[in-house]
């Protein structure tokens, strides 16, 4: 049985004194893998998955990390897209780390999430996404920021009489345009040419 590497996503924030903006965000793509079949191990040093999908590919990948994470209070989620991870890192510190990885050598399989991804001198400016508190689910009100679908649907329902001109159908106003280019009123017929 072959064995795949899956894609691996991540980002990062950093901070010099709030160990809860000083993390990693790790997605591990890895489609319809059920979580009994998974097997996910992570170390000060490492994160480790193996795990089998529906349609029986397997996939294993194992992340040398560049620097240490703290195990204790970082979160990991299951769903059925893959696995998605904040690791806090353990040491306190303003600068980014440079990579994901220890070695320095590029590898195919780890890319930049640009959608979770802010610069290092814009992070306190941007808008702080809780990525551990969203985990399980959509939230109370349904992830969709408190929408009331009930109240939508563009006014139907309401009622329109006392708007001006509202419900008049006035066939009669097509009557006034003008003929198109190249089309006259008449019985012109198509000149043959011999």
């Amino acid at each position: 049985m072959t064995t795949y590497t899956p894609e691996v996503t991540w980002a990062q924030r950093s901070s010099d004194s709030d160990e809860t903006r000083n993390y990693l965000y790790v997605f591990i793509n890895v489609p319809d893998v059920p979580p009994k079949s998974a097997d996910i191990k992570l170390t000060e040093n490492n994160v480790s998955f193996t795990g089998t999908n529906l349609k029986g590919n397997k996939y294993s990948v194992s992340l040398d990390l560049y620097a240490e994470i703290d195990v204790d209070n970082s979160k990991v989620h299951h769903s059925p897209r893959g696995v998605e991870m904040v690791l806090r890192k353990k040491k306190l510190e303003l600068e980014y780390w440079p990579r994901l990885l220890k070695e320095a050598k590029k590898v195919h399989f780890v890319k930049t999430d640009f959608d979770k991804w802010v610069d290092e001198d814009e992070q306190d400016e941007a808008q702080e996404d809780d990525y551990a508190a969203n985990f399980g689910g959509f939230g109370e009100d349904g992830g969709l920021g408190g929408i009331d679908f009930s109240k939508l649907g563009g006014g139907a329902g309401l009622d329109m009489g006392g708007a001006e001109g509202a419900g008049d159908e006035d066939e009669e106003d097509d009557d006034d345009l003008p003929e198109l280019e190249g089309e006259e009123k008449g019985d012109k017929k198509i000149q043959e040419i011999s």
